[in-house]
Order: C-alpha cells, then sequence, then structure tokens
C-alpha cells in the first residue's frame, strides 16, 4: 500500500497540515531542521507523492517539453542533462521531440506539447529564431537556448563565444606569440562573428596589429582546418600560432602542420573551440574553450520556471561564459603526459556499479532489501 502523509505526520510527532507544506515546499515559516526530518522520514518510508493530485491543486503538470534540432548533435545530449538534472530536485519531468531542422516538425510538435497540457517549452538549436513567431503558436513560457542564428533576442540562453575568443586569444598572446592566426567558421553564422571579433579585440587590447593575411575562411569541418591552414604556410611569413573557431578546424589544421613536417607546438602552436571529446585524447591534446553546455541548461531550466511560477515576464538574452582548458597544442604543457578524467558511459558506468555495491548500506543497512536490476 502507498504510504500516506498520515504515516508521516504519525512518525514526525507533527500536523498533517505541516507534513503537506514540508512535502510541497510551500513557502511557509517552518524550520530547516523541521522541513529536513519530515523529508526524510518521507524518504525512508518510500512515499510518492500523487502527482496527479498535485497538478489539480497547483493547476500544473510538472512537465516541459524540449524541441531540440537533431538529438546527435555532440552539444544537444549536455544541455539536456543540464535541464533535466536542474529540474529533478523540482520534480519536473520532460518530453522530447526531435525536429530536424524541419520548420514543419517543429510546429507539429509545439501543438503537439500544447495538447499535452505542458508547462513550458524549452527550444535547443532549433528553426525557429523569433519569440514572435513562437508567440504565435503557443501561450506557454518559452526559452530558447544555444541559438544558431539571430542570437540576441529576448528569453534565450547563449554562449559568450565573444569572451571566449578573447580568452584563448589572449593565453596565446600571453604566451608570447604576435603572429596569430585564426581560421574561422561560416560567415553567417553568431559564432563566427562572435569569436572573429573576439578575436581582433583581444589583438588590440594587446598591441598586436590585426593582420588580414592571417584570417582563413573554415567551414567548421576538418578539412576546412587543414586547406586554411596549407593556405597560412603559404605566407613569406607565417604564424606561430593559429586558433581555429571550433575543434575540428584545429584537427585539421594539425593535421596540415604535421604532413608539413612541422611540430606542434614547438614550431607554431594551435588552439580550437568547443572541448570535443577527442581533444583530450589525439596528440597533441588540444587546447580550447568549452562551450558551456551543460550550465546553458541548468540556466535555461532555471530561466523557464522562474517564467512559470510568475518571477519573471520576460528576459533579456544570457551569455554563459565557457573555461580555457590548457593542453599540450599550445605550448603551455610540457613533461609527461596524463589521462584526463574518465568520459562517456564507463564513467557512468563504474558509478552504478559502486551505488550497487553499496545499496543496502546507503539505504537502510538491511542486507536483505533486494537490489535493482544491474
Amino acid at each position: 500500500m502507498p504510504v500516506t502523509i498520515t504515516e508521516i505526520a504519525k512518525a514526525a510527532g507533527v500536523s498533517l497540515t505541516t507534513v503537506s507544506r514540508a512535502l510541497n515546499n510551500i513557502d511557509h515559516p517552518m524550520s530547516k531542521a523541521t522541513r529536513k526530518r519530515i523529508l526524510r522520514i518521507a524518504d525512508k518510508l518510500g512515499y510518492q507523492p500523487n502527482l496527479v493530485a498535485r497538478s489539480l491543486r497547483t493547476d500544473r503538470t510538472f512537465n516541459i517539453g524540449i524541441i531540440v534540432e537533431n538529438i546527435q548533435s555532440p552539444f544537444t545530449p549536455p544541455i539536456i542533462r543540464g535541464i533535466q538534472d536542474y529540474l529533478k530536485p523540482e520534480e519536473y519531468s520532460s518530453t522530447i521531440i526531435n525536429s530536424d531542422w524541419d520548420p514543419k516538425i517543429e510546429s507539429d510538435a509545439i501543438r503537439s506539447l500544447n495538447n499535452r497540457q505542458i508547462d513550458g517549452i524549452i527550444f535547443v538549436e532549433t528553426w525557429h529564431h523569433s519569440s514572435d513567431a513562437v508567440q504565435r503558436m503557443t501561450t506557454k513560457p518559452f526559452v530558447f537556448v544555444h541559438r544558431l542564428f539571430n542570437s540576441h533576442c529576448p528569453n534565450s540562453v547563449i554562449p559568450d563565444d565573444y569572451g571566449g575568443a578573447r580568452l584563448v586569444t589572449r593565453h596565446l598572446a600571453e604566451f608570447g606569440h604576435r603572429r596569430i592566426a585564426f581560421i574561422n567558421g561560416p560567415k553567417d553564422w553568431d559564432a563566427s562573428q562572435n569569436r572573429l571579433k573576439g578575436y581582433k579585440d583581444e589583438l588590440a587590447a594587446s598591441n598586436i596589429r590585426i593582420d588580414s593575411r592571417l584570417i582563413k575562411k573554415g567551414d567548421w569541418e576538418v578539412k576546412g582546418g587543414y586547406l586554411a591552414t596549407q593556405a597560412l604556410l603559404k605566407l613569406e611569413n607565417r604564424p606561430t600560432a593559429i586558433l581555429a573557431a571550433n575543434d575540428l578546424m584545429a584537427l585539421g589544421a594539425i593535421y596540415a602542420l604535421q604532413e608539413a613536417g612541422l611540430r606542434v607546438p614547438h614550431d607554431i602552436a594551435v588552439a580550437g573551440y568547443d572541448n570535443r571529446n577527442f581533444t583530450s585524447f589525439v596528440r597533441p591534446s588540444i587546447t580550447t574553450v568549452s562551450l558551456p553546455c551543460y550550465e546553458m541548461g541548468e540556466t535555461a531550466a532555471k530561466l523557464l520556471l522562474s517564467f512559470i511560477n510568475d518571477k519573471v515576464k520576460e528576459a533579456e538574452p544570457i551569455e554563459v561564459m565557457g573555461r580555457l582548458i590548457v593542453r599540450e597544442s599550445c605550448g603551455a604543457i610540457e613533461g609527461k603526459w596524463e589521462f584526463e578524467d574518465d568520459q562517456g558511459s564507463s564513467a557512468w558506468r563504474k558509478k552504478r556499479r559502486e551505488i550497487l555495491r553499496n545499496w543496502p548500506s546507503e539505504r537502510d543497512g538491511s542486507s536483505k532489501k533486494k537490489k535493482p536490476c544491474s
């Protein structure tokens, strides 16, 4: 039989009203110790809240929709993880729909989510670029995260590409480089424009003359970085460092340099942007700036909840800064190479095995308690 709040109240020695306020996190005077004790007893007894009753009482479904352009994009899963991790303590679940960059699929997804009575929508790298267009399709609160174009619109959470580019350019300048080349992405992308501007502004701040011959067009792909670097090597006064606007082009730059018989970083240093998984295990490992996907997901979820709770009606774009990750390719790290922390599914599997090993003692100390399936 399901545990009731009456049983919790009896075990805690408090009233039903106090238990209800603690379980529903109602803003009412109550000591932290009392609230914590009630929640601990509820967890020990195995209490499961009645979500249907709670929805009727609060006029909320405690479910949000997440529309993504491509679930297989390397940047989408960590954004979703950030969203869900932030929402979990608030007991929110999410429904994810993949739109394949198709405006019709995305419009149908919005209508479908409206019919499912969700509390709000988060758009991740989606086709709709205008908040006005979305407002014509839903009355639900919504947030854009990691917008690829036209970033500066209300209710959006975006990476600070300008600040990140300045960060890595400054690092190269402080390491003594005066001829720093830049391989950019397609010119109509916000990321390309902002990273290029950050590069130029940091050169100016470091009293380094901007040489247009050192700025080459790329395409976000390995081949684009490879071809751009070949062009840079033909210059009479070639660069001493190359900053690529993403990690794939940085990898292409390294291929071109190695093919030309040059050593990275001894002859020419290289840095990238995004902190893709491969940057830590290629040789040399690639200095880069992280794209703060997880943090953007958390921020987007926090912003959406503020809309749902009527604390905010509309918000200006929120920029989230990545961090500089220094590795071998820039020349700042010398000596024996070491493995970085585990990445990918193996790390999660190890964590799960550790949980399973400690399951009885973590829950209630009973060796007879049945473990979850592994």
